[in-house]
């Protein structure tokens, strides 16, 4: 047998020890690494030198095409990214892609550090890791997003700054991401009882599970009482159109109003591409909603692109804003429900907690709201020119808890439990 002499050995050792502490760095990097070592895509962005940052550099995204890499994730955890806004002009913004099913899609509001997260787990394997500027404006003066860094769990957070729960996950999620946890906001039960009231002095009377109220006419007062009895509250906003009276009309620029609405005339459908704008508007309102102590919001008026609203808005820009208004829903701990947008129900099932829906008997549309009901949530229908006799037998035999009510929606109903 052949002897290595000792300066051998030394050799090979190191050796050994370098192959051991490159592949525990690997697989470090494997679960999180820094932005700057994706491959960025032609017309995605660049590597940019930042002080101060781990590594010295960050990737700066300006485009779509964005930037790529493959990461591992353990399972179980939420993937987090420390990024800050970069550009001139807007707010951009992110969408993080694992194996082309959109985990994340946020808008990026801050020039400090912070860290954004997916709603949900990340389920364990090998993912291929999309991330992209999304919304990038014309002109000279252009958007872009920093990325310091990207990890799983508690992962990289800049100093001092929490971690921001980011945008909603997109159609197909369930075959990456994981469910959120079961306390993190309120979803009612498939047979859950409602009473629907926006107009009137409110009747708390009314034997209810769940009351379905206005966000901004009810007091905090009105919903702890109703709470108290037991009951489960949600509240309703108009997210796709302006309506004159509300409090905070005055927040809406000019930029955002569109044509309005058939059969309501002070009503302005709102340009849905300019989250930018509506975001921190609808942000506000779904803290309100919180603050008065609702379990759950109703957001109205959420299928502008199938109405004739003054602007060119496409079955995507509807399904990035319905998703924003989960997403942010969700961040504050409460429920959402899908009105109407029967259309794109396959795609935001997974992303709303229950649907709202009016007159799909009268127009035979229920059969679209099926995935809900597959899926274990709640379907709730009001109709309003037919007989509970047309609809009520099935209803009951689908799951769906239907009422006739009045059109103005005052407390009068006819339920079918």
């Amino acid at each position: 047998m052949k002897v290595l002499s000792s300066a051998r050995w030394g050799i090979l050792l190191a050796g050994v020890i370098a192959s051991l502490a490159f592949a525990a760095a690997f697989t470090s990097r494997a679960h999180g690494a820094e932005a700057e070592r994706l491959t960025v895509v032609r017309g995605g962005g660049s590597v940019a030198v930042e002080r101060g940052r781990s590594g010295g550099k960050v990737l700066v995204l300006t485009g779509a095409p964005g930037a790529k890499g493959t990461v591992v994730s353990p399972g179980g955890k939420p993937l987090g990214l420390v990024v800050r806004v970069a550009g001139c002009r807007g707010l951009p913004r992110l969408v993080v892609s694992l194996n082309r099913t959109v985990v994340l899609n946020t808008i990026v509001r801050t020039a400090g550090w912070h860290r954004v997260v997916t709603p949900k787990a990340v389920k364990p394997g090998r993912f291929t890791l999309t991330v992209r500027l999304a919304n990038q404006a014309p002109g000279k003066c252009r958007r872009a997003i920093r990325i310091d860094s990207y990890a799983f769990g508690a992962g990289p957070s800049p100093s001092g700054s929490p971690a921001q729960p980011g945008g909603s996950t997109g159609a197909g999620a369930a075959s990456v991401v994981g469910s959120a946890p079961a306390a993190a906001w309120w979803r009612p039960a498939q047979a859950t009882t409602w009473q629907w009231q926006l107009s009137g002095s409110l009747d708390m009377n009314v034997p209810a599970q769940m009351y379905d109220v206005d966000l901004f006419d009810r007091t905090a007062v009105q919903i702890a009482a109703l709470k108290a009895r037991g009951a489960h509250t949600v509240c309703y906003m108009n997210a796709g159109a302006l309506e004159s009276r509300r409090s905070d009309a005055s927040s809406f620029p000019a930029a955002v109003l569109g044509n309005t609405m058939s059969g309501w005339p002070d009503e302005r459908w709102l340009d849905i591409r300019r989250i930018d704008l509506l975001g921190p508007i609808m942000e506000k309102r779904l803290d309100l909603c919180r603050s008065k102590g609702f379990d759950a919001v109703e957001a109205d008026n959420v299928d502008g692109y199938s109405n004739n609203t003054g602007f060119p808005l496409t079955a995507a820009d509807q399904l990035s804003y319905n998703r924003f208004l989960a997403a942010a829903a969700h961040a504050r701990g409460l429920g959402i429900g899908l009105k109407n947008d029967l259309s794109q129900v396959p795609a935001l099932e997974p992303s709303f907690d229950f649907a709202v829906n009016e007159e799909c008997f009268e127009q035979s549309e229920c059969g679209l709201l099926d995935p809900f009901l597959r899926a274990g949530k709640a379907v709730f229908n009001a109709e309003y020119a037919v007989s509970t006799s047309s609809f009520c037998p099935t209803a009951r035999a689908k799951g769906i808890m239907a009422m006739r009510k009045n059109l103005s929606l005052d407390a009068f109903r006819e339920q079918c439990w």
